[in-house]
């Protein structure tokens, strides 16, 4: 993961000459790609499936052919309508715990950036040990009270990672309140929300969408983590973690039902990790030229 530290240290929002980017990413576009074909899964899920979730007609462990893509589970579930759910619950995962992390990260980054002396130290202490608070048991804390579902999951991630992203925004807020223009704005009347509004928020959100897009792909593969442990999405939801924990037994005799949604994962992951690449290298242009 990169370091919230490391991304503050991105060039603010600018429009580069001439009013346009040159070039185009190929990070980006092999990014865009992987994880659109997996997001086009979880879509297409959400209308049609081959088998419904249940059903155990298809024999056991068999192989793939016969009306089954991928095979079938050891229960006769079909592997190709559990890896289509999975897909599904990990797209869901990703976006509500980015969604979470970043309503209360940036509520919290704002407010801290504005604090000073021993309420700056505070705040900054409370953050750095809300990220050194393990994801798995807060986790744990959170389905003891409620339940094992994926609404706990996601609540647990995107609390983890909001600590993240509040750090983030706090360092780069900071930076920006130090520049000319805000002492314009607040000099000629404008009132701190329309300066944070109009100034501060367009000015960090190209450095927010990259730790963003990272903390997506670091909210499947802990969806996943929990899946995997019993702390995600109940039966008869197929996640990939999941479907991973319960083919480790068989993985020798029916390797497609380990192999389908872990290769899936780690496309998805690998995607969003090289769309965030992406959109890092456009928005710095030294970085680009050192690519090319």
């Amino acid at each position: 993961m990169t370091p919230p530290d490391v991304l503050a240290t991105l060039p603010l929002a600018k429009a580069p000459p001439g009013g346009r980017r040159s070039g185009r990413s190929a990070t980006l576009v092999v990014g865009c790609v992987l994880a659109g074909l997996i997001a086009l899964l979880a879509l297409v899920s959400l209308f049609w499936l081959p088998y419904s979730a249940d059903d155990t007609s298809g024999g056991r462990l068999a192989g793939p052919g016969g009306g089954h893509l991928l095979g079938t589970d050891k229960l006769g579930r079909d592997l190709f309508t559990q890896v289509m759910t999975g897909s599904r619950i990990a797209v869901e995962a990703g976006l509500g715990s980015v969604l979470l992390a970043a309503a209360i990260g940036v509520t919290l980054g704002v407010l801290a950036a504005f604090a000073q002396g021993w309420l700056d130290d505070t705040l900054s202490a409370f953050l750095d040990i809300l990220i050194a608070f393990p994801t798995l048991l807060l986790a744990m804390l959170i389905v003891a009270a409620r339940s094992a579902t994926l609404g706990s999951a996601i609540l647990a991630i995107g609390l983890a990672q909001s600590a993240v992203v509040a750090r983030l925004v706090r360092i780069l807020v900071k930076r920006v309140l130090a520049q000319d223009y805000i002492t314009a704005a607040r000099t000629s009347g404008t009132s701190w929300p329309r300066t944070v509004v109009g100034h501060v928020l367009p000015n960090i959100w190209p450095t927010l969408v990259v730790n963003l897009a990272l903390q997506f792909g670091l909210a499947v593969l802990a969806e996943a983590g929990l899946s995997y442990l019993g702390l995600g999405a109940p039966p008869p939801n197929a996640s990939w973690g999941r479907m991973l924990q319960e083919a480790q037994a068989t993985f020798t005799t029916a390797p497609a039902g380990a192999l389908a949604p872990g290769v899936l994962l780690v496309l998805l992951v690998i995607g969003v990790n090289l769309i965030a690449d992406g959109v890092r290298e456009t928005l710095d242009p030294a970085t680009r030229r050192r690519r090319t």
